[in-house]
């Protein structure tokens, strides 16, 4: 399978990009990576004897964090993400991930990968910790804040396809966000919505509290991309102050420093569970092709766990079952 990198998206491009293009092809022997990007600065990165399963396609422009998407997309024609997703388009590839503009990088999955038949609005996904080690799928995270309760129960048929084919649940516990458990809670477009959810073919649990997600309640979250952003947003910061605040504690006294060398394996696997690059990236669903958008500061192993989800969503046919569902 062929997976395109944009080599100069992200705050440590093209190095980490480079670097975890290797590592992928290292770890995964049916992968092809095609990096796109400026050549000089990828070929210095690349050693002589590199996999030859990893190619190079010339990229003269860069889109960069602070760059407006949409103007960016359709003013900056040579650049390594417009590239990019030219080359999905015409089929020499099955997937592109991206650490750069995540405006961008679904600007150019909607205006040039295009939306798959029946797909009103596309969804940005991520995977969150919780408590029981598993995770849950939260859509949507941002890409589109004012949705209608058609588009959410869309979501949540994508999330259902996602979370069975590429983080292997099996037969996923459907939850809507909302203010309160009961059917009557909420506003309109959660009323509206849990009525219409009620009615598919998934395992819909009901509404779900912020409160109650990190126990584990259901592995699929839906809601509109406002507030699936503050939970993204409020759930990483809160991970980094809980580790700040353990930090601080554990130096506080020599007792406590005894006690936080005994600990330390436990933290570093609590550590592990919270970092981004394990997970390796958001997916953008209901586009034809798999975009994916990595971490800004992904480092080479976050790409190459990147690399690692695209090869499952290759393999699981996401992009023609949420075709058929619908």
């Amino acid at each position: 399978m062929r997976i395109i990198i944009d080599a100069m998206g992200g705050d440590h491009a093209p190095r980490s990009n480079v670097e975890g293009s290797l590592l992928a092809v290292e770890n995964f022997p049916d992968v092809e990576i095609i990096l796109v990007g400026i050549e000089e600065k990828i070929k210095a990165l690349l050693p002589a004897d590199h996999s030859d399963r990893i190619s190079i396609v010339n990229a003269t422009e860069v889109i960069y964090t602070e760059d407006e998407p949409v103007k960016a997309v359709r003013r900056k024609k040579d650049s390594s993400l417009v590239v990019a997703a030219n080359l999905i388009k015409e089929g020499n590839a099955e997937a592109l991930i991206s650490a750069g503009n995540t405006g961008a990088l679904m600007t150019a999955g909607v205006l040039i990968g295009g939306r798959i038949k029946g797909i009103e609005r596309p969804a940005l996904a991520t995977v969150l910790p919780t408590s029981d080690e598993k995770g849950f799928l939260l859509l949507d995270m941002g890409a589109n804040m004012d949705p209608s309760p058609g588009q959410l129960v869309q979501y949540a048929l994508m999330g259902k396809i996602y979370a069975e084919q590429v983080l292997e649940v099996e037969n996923p516990r459907i939850g809507l966000l909302n203010v309160g458990v009961e059917e009557t809670k909420g506003n309109e477009l959660m009323k509206d919505t849990f009525q219409l959810l009620k009615e598919q073919p998934i395992n819909f649990v009901g509404n779900v509290e912020a409160r109650d997600i990190p126990a584990g309640v259901c592995d699929v979250v839906i809601c509109d991309g406002f507030s699936g952003n503050i939970v993204l947003k409020l759930t990483e910061g809160l991970a980094g102050a809980i580790m700040k605040m353990l930090k601080r504690e554990f130096l506080s006294s020599t007792r406590s420093k005894i006690g936080a060398l005994l600990l330390k394996p436990a933290m570093k696997n609590m550590a592990k569970g919270m970092d981004y690059s394990e997970v390796g990236g958001a997916p953008l669903l209901g586009v034809n092709g798999a975009f994916i958008k990595a971490h800004g500061s992904s480092n080479p192993v976050a790409i190459m766990n990147a690399v690692r989800q695209a090869r499952r969503f290759i393999s699981g046919g996401v992009k023609d079952k949420i075709a058929k569902s619908l």
